[in-house]
C-alpha cells in the first residue's frame, strides 16, 4: 500500500540479479542465438521509448558480450520519436510502448513492420510531497489531479482516498513528459478507461496538458522533476521511479484492491491481457486482485523485409537473445518477463523477417 523505497539491501539484489544474468547470457547457448554475421562487423541503430531504456542496456551489454562482431545502438528519445525514426529508415529498430497510428502506416517507408514484445512494466504515479509517506489513489483522483482540477494536497478527492492520514495544504505540482511518449499513451489510456468523466485529455503519446502543470524530458526527466520539487507528482516507470529513489503510490486496481506498482504485479497484468494476432495487446486496467492498473507493453518494432543482409541477420540474433536469454536480465533490470505463451510466439515471428539471401 505504502510508498516503496529500495533499500539497500535490495538495491545490492538487484546488482546481484543482474550481473550473474549477465555473465549467464554473454555465455548463452549458440542454439538459441543464431549466428549474426559471421566475422564481418557491423553496428545496429536504434531510437524510441525510454520506459524500455534500462531493459535495453542491460540486454545490448549482454548480447555485445556474446556477440562482438554486432554493435548496438540505442538513444531513447520517446516512443514517438522512435516511431518517426523508423519511418524515415533512419534507425534499423524502434522502441515504443504505443501502436502505430492506422494515418501513419504509410510512412513507413520500409514496409509493412513487425511487433516484437520485450518486456512489461509498471507506470508508477510518483510523488514527493513533504511528511506523506504512504499514499492512496484511485483513478478518478489520479485524473482530476492531472487534468488540474484538483490543485492542493489536502484536497477532499484525495483526502478520501486515505481515511484519516493528515495531508498538508501544499499545492500540487503535476508532472508529465515533454516528449511524445509511449508512457504518456499508457498512462492517458487508463485514465480514459478507468478515470470515468473527471479525465477529460484524452488519450495518446502527446495530450494538451493544463499550462500551471510541468514537462520533464524522457522518463528520467519526469523523474527528476518530481525528485527536486516540493508538491510534485508524476507518472514515471518503474525502473526509473526506483533509481531516482521516488516514493510512489497504490493504485486502486479494476478489482478494488489498492496495490503498490510490482513486478508481480505487472506480470500478473500482461498474463491477464488479450494479444492479438500481430502481437499487440495493453495490460491496462486488468482484471485480478493482484494486478498493477497501469502496466505498460513494450516492442520492438522492425521492418518486416530488410534490405541489407548483414544488418537483418544481425538484427534477427538481436532479437533472438532478446526474447530468449535475454527475458533471464529483465527482473533484475526491475521489468517482467514475458509469459511463456506470449515469449513462444514472439520467437514463432522471428520467421517473419525477411533477409536478403
Amino acid at each position: 500500500m505504502a510508498s516503496m523505497r529500495p533499500s539497500r539491501v535490495a538495491r545490492r539484489t538487484v546488482i546481484a540479479l543482474v550481473a550473474p544474468a549477465l555473465l549467464l547470457a554473454a555465455c548463452g547457448s549458440s542454439s538459441k542465438t543464431p549466428s549474426s554475421s559471421g566475422s564481418i562487423k557491423t553496428t545496429l541503430n536504434g531510437s524510441g521509448s525510454t520506459f524500455q531504456k534500462t531493459f535495453d542496456q542491460v540486454a545490448i551489454q549482454a548480447f555485445q558480450n556474446a556477440n562482438s562482431a554486432i554493435t548496438v545502438n540505442y538513444a531513447g528519445g520517446g516512443s514517438g520519436k522512435g516511431k518517426t525514426d523508423l519511418q524515415t529508415k533512419t534507425v534499423d529498430f524502434a522502441g515504443t510502448d504505443s501502436l502505430v497510428k492506422a494515418a501513419d502506416v504509410p510512412k513507413y517507408q520500409g514496409g509493412a513492420i513487425l511487433y516484437f514484445p520485450t518486456v512489461a512494466a509498471p507506470i508508477t504515479v510518483s510523488y514527493n510531497v513533504s511528511g506523506v509517506d504512504s499514499l492512496k489513489l484511485t483513478a478518478p483522483t489520479i485524473a482530476k489531479i492531472f487534468a488540474g482540477t484538483v490543485t492542493k494536497w489536502n484536497d477532499p478527492a484525495i483526502q478520501g482516498d486515505n481515511g484519516s492520514a493528515t495531508l498538508p495544504a501544499t499545492n500540487i505540482v503535476a508532472v508529465h513528459r515533454a516528449d511524445a511518449s509511449g508512457t504518456t499513451s499508457n498512462f492517458t489510456k487508463f485514465l480514459a478507461a478507468a478515470g470515468g468523466s473527471d479525465w477529460t485529455l484524452g488519450s495518446g503519446d502527446t495530450v494538451n496538458w493544463p499550462s500551471n502543470s510541468q514537462a520533464g524530458q524522457g522518463n528520467q526527466g519526469v523523474a527528476q522533476a518530481v525528485s527536486s520539487t516540493d508538491g510534485a507528482i508524476g507518472y514515471v516507470d518503474f525502473a526509473d521511479a526506483l533509481g531516482a529513489k521516488l516514493k510512489f503510490a497504490s493504485i486502486k486496481n479494476a478489482a478494488g484492491s489498492f496495490v503498490t506498482a510490482s513486478i508481480a504485479g505487472a506480470a500478473a497484468a500482461v498474463a491477464s491481457a488479450t494479444v492479438k494476432d500481430d502481437l499487440t495487446y495493453s495490460p491496462l486496467n486488468e482484471s485480478g486482485a493482484d494486478t498493477y492498473p497501469i502496466t505498460s507493453p513494450t516492442w520492438i518494432i522492425v521492418y518486416e523485409k530488410q534490405t541489407d543482409k548483414t544488418k537483418g541477420t544481425a538484427l534477427k540474433s538481436f532479437l533472438t537473445f532478446v526474447l530468449n536469454d535475454g527475458q533471464a536480465l529483465a527482473e533484475g533490470a526491475n521489468y517482467a518477463k514475458l509469459p511463456t505463451e506470449l515469449q513462444q510466439k514472439a520467437i514463432a515471428q522471428l520467421t517473419k523477417l525477411q533477409i536478403p539471401a
